[in-house]
């Protein structure tokens, strides 16, 4: 496998998820496969799981692992062909990639969305620009609309915990003060494509995902109705789809709560605003899978890397 830039680049979710699963008995049963090898992590946003998780899979696999924070650290880059470079960025990716790619073997980028340009977030200027630009293997670490990383971690964590051949999971949007990308309820919806489930996306109207990638999706406008007999009930926000990045709705009575979570476990990729986007019960009872998912995502990095270094 040479990139790791989406859910489509999972060729066998199940034989990945059992992968993963077999690696979390046994971290460091494939650790000489990294030995010489280096991963650079580049953040052009914040992090805790995803720098802290995929950093170490890589030590797992016994790889040196090199960190850098392009908001304080780096040069500012310029990523469009032909620009004439004479205000604030120093740099262009066509350089930048080329020097990375001399430094380590693999490299992971996080990059969120602008959610003002959707034009821009969609061509995934940032990703793509290393992708066209190195040499070496990219990993997407979350994207202006992707966060595949996640969304293994989410179906390593649904496998865990599932009962059923055909279990109900719901994707329920949740209020929040802040407007908010995209890319995690994406991937957890294109995983979701490659399960046998009754699956389901609950919002209020005018919060639509990207159709291209909700088509054949069942979708409610009414939250309890659509988590009745649920299984799984995983619950993110997202700012507006068609009127982009706004925050048209902060109703609180989309906060999930105890009584419309029932029986269901609970999902959700961290950070989570308590008594916003979930009440408290919720979160502090068993039912709540929230740092099994954060755990996963060791191994959802780990089975991506050692793919990576075995092809």
């Amino acid at each position: 496998m040479k990139n790791y830039i989406s859910v489509n680049d999972i060729d066998n979710l199940s034989e990945w998820v059992n992968n993963a699963r077999s690696l979390k008995t046994d971290p460091f049963a494939h650790k000489n496969l990294g030995q010489g090898k280096t991963i650079c992590l580049l953040f052009f946003n914040n992090s805790l799981r995803t720098r802290l998780s995929t950093q170490k899979a890589a030590m797992n696999l016994g790889m040196e692992v090199m960190v850098m924070n392009f908001g304080s650290e780096g040069w500012q880059l310029e990523f469009d062909d032909g620009a004439v470079m004479d205000q604030g960025k120093s740099e262009h990716i066509k350089e930048a990639a080329k020097v990375v790619s001399q430094f380590c073997d693999i490299v992971a980028i996080r990059a969120f969305a602008s959610l003002t340009d959707k034009e821009k977030d969609e061509a995934e200027v940032v990703l793509n620009g290393f992708v066209k630009h190195a040499s070496i293997p990219v990993v997407n670490m979350e994207s202006s609309v992707g966060h595949p990383l996640q969304a293994l971690a989410d179906a390593i964590t649904l496998a865990e915990h599932n009962m059923k051949a055909k279990p109900k999971v719901v994707l329920s949007w949740a209020p929040h003060p802040k407007a908010l990308p995209h890319a995690v309820a994406n991937s957890f919806v294109e995983m979701m494509h490659l399960q046998d489930a009754d699956f389901v996306i609950t919002h209020p109207e005018g919060y639509e995902l990207d159709p291209q990638i909700t088509k054949n999706v069942q979708v409610e406008y009414d939250q309890e109705k659509a988590c009745e007999n649920a299984d799984f009930i995983y619950v993110k926000n997202w700012s507006s789809y068609s009127d982009y990045g706004k925050v048209l709705n902060q109703d609180s009575n989309w906060m999930m709560t105890q009584e419309k979570l029932g029986s269901a476990k609970f999902m959700h990729c961290l950070p989570v605003r308590r008594n916003v986007v979930v009440e408290d019960t919720v979160l502090d009872n068993n039912q709540s899978l929230v740092i099994e998912q954060a755990n996963n995502r060791t191994f959802a990095a780990q089975v991506v890397l050692k793919k990576i270094l075995d092809s």
